[in-house]
């Protein structure tokens, strides 16, 4: 009995298509390079203007949407009419992925090389001293902002936000607390008066 119920179910259960991971046909090479042709230069273009001229994340854009194109490359064939604004929708999501994925992530590390080694430590030391010394002097409400807004690179919202004061508040508290950094790494000679 439970051998014919095994033999039921497997007989109507539909088969299942992996779709997803479909592997076009030997045209998805030219219809790959039909892609690039036509639309590459456009696209490239799309791309660069949505990442601030960064032209070369947008080539690399340029070569997922390719490669994603190439993988859908059997149901976009059947659909050339609308392969352009796919391919654009494609794009512009790339782009939405890489500005959500850099918000997220750390920022970059700089290569060693990139450094400049004509940086002075002691000069540094004693400037990075000088620039505690001075921020010691503000008040709390001032080295707050400062920390939020110059340090953590928050904007003015969120410092807000984070403060619980109105936005023209956090901007007055800047300024104030920028000029009494300023006057007091002046005092110290670290800035010419």
């Amino acid at each position: 009995m439970i051998g014919t119920i095994e033999a039921a179910t497997t007989t109507l259960a539909p088969p299942r298509a992996h779709t997803r991971h479909a592997v076009p046909d030997a045209d998805g090479d030219a219809f790959v390079r039909d892609v690039y042709d036509r639309y590459g230069p456009l696209l490239v273009r799309y791309a660069a203007r949505l990442l601030d001229g960064d032209w070369h994340k947008a080539e690399d854009i340029l070569q997922e949407t390719a490669a994603r194109a190439w993988k859908h490359g059997r149901f976009l064939d059947t659909r050339g009419d609308h392969l352009r604004p796919w391919l654009y929708t494609v794009t512009r999501n790339l782009v939405i992925d890489h500005h959500r994925a850099r918000r997220n992530r750390p920022l970059e590390l700089m290569a060693v090389e990139d450094l400049d080694t004509s940086w002075d430590s002691t000069e540094s030391t004693i400037t990075t001293h000088a620039v505690l010394k001075a921020l010691r002097e503000l008040n709390e409400q001032q080295r707050a902002v400062i920390h939020l807004m110059y340090y953590l690179e928050c904007s003015v919202a969120q410092a807000a936000e984070h403060l619980g004061v109105p936005p023209g508040t956090v901007k007055s508290r800047a300024f104030y607390a920028v000029r009494a950094l300023r006057r007091a790494l002046e005092r110290e000679g670290v800035l010419a008066a």
